[in-house]
């Protein structure tokens, strides 16, 4: 997820903004045929230079398919996107495309500042590219489509994995039986990201949905067998307690410092991971056919006061949706195509680390926020979820305690 930083749920928050701001970004002719002087306005909250170059070309290439046609891309904070958002559609105004976060989806729903795209979609001829993993709903309809996305995968060290005399994983027993083999010569097994809050729901999901646990049917003895697996990590030496209060950063500082075995961490790090002297590589997360990885990433819709409907939405199939799109994306975000076509491209196929991330988006890509999350709850219970993940790596209680503390006070939150 990523997100500007890289996990699925980004806290937005403003207040008290101007009316004036958020008019600036509206729409400004009627429906029909693309006359010169139209502009499509575009809100996101992209910053960096390959970012914003990126979203210069997707522009110029929409730009001269449809002559007299001008994308405007407003940059609005990312703390500010959804209160701005929101206000301008009490006011029945705003952007003609919007691209946010996927926790912005539900507030942006509720207030109507965009709408269902469920019919839209159904006739878009190149729908079925797209894994169900990248579609953001509310309440069983489709607000949103994930472009392109970010997540996790189990980077290896190739050097330490032969000097040990160990395989890639392909479940969670033979990457138990390597870590022990790393630790015996003196290595961690692993390094991942323990600490509280959204970001470990995140590194948690896989593992917990391996077990067993579901948001639709929550069981405490699956996420007790979770929190006895991270415990017997520490316990072992496999996985520091110090994770607990790990972000993604360090993790994979220790990883390419050469002092781990594996880190379990995602596609952002591709440029970081080429400091590392040693030989790496990156595959699926050994998890059962339960589990999942949560696909992160920003999600794109038509705004729903756009007063050019049918642009903004060949605007969207011609950029973030298109091969082309988001291929350029990748060259300048660094994130992996939600298409299947696009991620069976050269460019992919040919590169042994994005080949395999864009692999686990179409085999283990679970949709973020999980759609079993009641909307209005999606933070709290990430949150939730995310705080007893870092009390287990800490050795905060047993792992029977632990499940059933987080039982008592998420179930009430997934009930609605």
């Amino acid at each position: 997820m990523k997100q500007n930083r890289r996990w699925p749920g980004v806290a937005l928050a403003a207040a008290g903004v101007a009316a004036a701001l958020v008019l600036s970004g509206c729409s400004g002719s009627s429906d029909g045929p693309a006359d010169a002087g139209t502009t499509l306005t575009v809100w996101h909250y992209y910053n960096t230079d390959g970012q914003v170059a990126g979203l210069q070309k997707l522009a110029g290439s929409f730009e001269k398919k449809h002559p007299g046609v001008t994308v405007d891309f407003q940059y609005i904070p990312v703390d500010q996107m959804t209160t701005k958002a929101v206000t301008a559609a009490g006011a029945k105004t705003g952007p003609d495309v919007l691209v946010f976060g996927a926790s912005g989806t539900y507030p942006l729903a509720q207030a109507g500042a965009i709408e269902p795209m469920d019919d839209w979609w159904s006739s878009y001829a190149d729908k079925d590219q797209f894994p169900d993993g990248v579609k953001q709903t509310v309440d069983g309809k489709l607000y949103g489509v994930q472009g392109y996305v970010n997540l996790l995968g189990l980077w290896y060290n190739k050097d330490l994995l032969s000097q040990v005399g160990a395989e890639v994983p392909t479940s969670i027993d033979q990457m138990q039986a390597a870590m022990a083999k790393a630790v015996a010569a003196g290595k961690q097994g692993v390094t991942l990201t323990g600490k509280p809050g959204l970001e470990s729901q995140w590194q948690g999901f896989p593992w917990f949905t391996s077990h067993g646990f579901s948001y639709g049917d929550p069981q405490a003895a699956a996420m007790a067998d979770t929190y006895s697996m991270l415990q017997d990590w520490t316990a072992k030496g496999y996985l520091s307690k110090e994770a607990a209060t790990w972000d993604q950063t360090v993790p994979f500082q220790q990883f390419a410092a050469g002092s781990s075995l594996f880190a379990v961490n995602g596609n952002w790090q591709i440029a970081a991971a080429k400091e590392a002297s040693f030989a790496y590589g990156v595959a699926p997360l050994p998890i059962s056919s339960d589990g999942g990885v949560l696909l992160g990433g920003e999600v794109q819709n038509v705004g729903a006061f756009s007063k050019h409907k049918e642009l903004a939405q060949q605007f969207l199939e011609d950029s973030f949706f298109s091969v082309d799109g988001e291929l350029t994306l990748l060259d300048s975000f660094g994130s992996i195509p939600a298409r299947a076509d696009a991620a069976a491209s050269d460019k992919i196929s040919a590169d042994p680390i994005l080949s395999v991330f864009a692999d686990i988006v179409q085999k283990q890509g679970r949709p973020s926020p999980s759609p079993q999350v009641p909307s209005k709850n999606v933070n709290d219970v990430e949150n939730l979820v995310g705080n007893y993940w870092s009390k287990a790596i800490s050795g905060g209680g047993t792992p029977d305690q632990l499940a059933d503390e987080l039982m008592t006070q998420l179930t009430p939150l997934l009930k609605g």
